[in-house]
């Protein structure tokens, strides 16, 4: 096996292995060493690609980031009107199975994090600006004879609703469960008259 594919499959073991730990044992246990312990590797290896705590919630909400990225764009693509790719693209940010129950947990954990740390904060805000950008854009092509004041509105409580959904359903799927979630997200697109 050649070098680069040593490294690139070190990355990728390192950066599994973030992801892993903070999804699956929360914030408190992410650290350099619960990090080296999932990848099987020292933790000199994994300061060398993550010298401290910051990087590794970067790292996690670059890789939270990227994931549903694709899947967006993905589900924009196949998507047959704008209202479908609506709620198609919002319906992937609720807490449905254990992958999207981990990213949720992920994007908790960092937001946790980010309070008080400027750096995180600022990757926080660019990234749910993103987000914001692309339901503002789906709304307003649902409804395009809607003022940008009334668009604005739908886009708030629509991610309000997801992102409160998601992050009460990582915590107790039990209550909400994903039939649940999805009853929530369909009544907010029929209150918000989007369906």
């Amino acid at each position: 096996m050649s070098r680069t594919a040593d490294v690139s499959a070190q990355e990728a073991r390192l950066s599994q292995a973030v992801w892993d730990v903070l999804a699956h044992e929360g914030l408190q246990r992410l650290t350099i060493r619960a990090v080296a312990a999932a990848a099987g590797c020292t933790t000199g290896l994994v300061m060398h690609r993550f010298p401290n705590r910051r990087a590794l919630l970067r790292h996690a909400r670059e890789l939270l980031h990227q994931r549903t990225l694709a899947r967006v764009e993905a589900i924009e693509a196949e998507a047959a009107t704008p209202r479908a790719a609506l709620r198609a693209v919002l319906h992937q940010g609720l807490a449905t199975d254990d992958e999207a129950i981990a990213e949720s947990t992920v994007w908790m954990g960092f937001l946790a994090a980010a309070v008080g740390d400027e750096e995180l904060l600022a990757l926080h805000r660019a990234n749910n600006r993103a987000w914001r950008k692309r339901i503002t854009r789906l709304v307003r092509a649902s409804a395009p004879d809607w003022s940008v004041g009334r668009a604005a509105t739908a886009t708030f409580a629509l991610i309000s609703m997801v992102e409160g959904a998601a992050t009460l359903a990582s915590a107790d799927p039990d209550t909400y469960s994903t039939a649940a979630q999805t009853v929530m997200l369909d009544a907010a697109l029929e209150a918000l008259g989007l369906v």
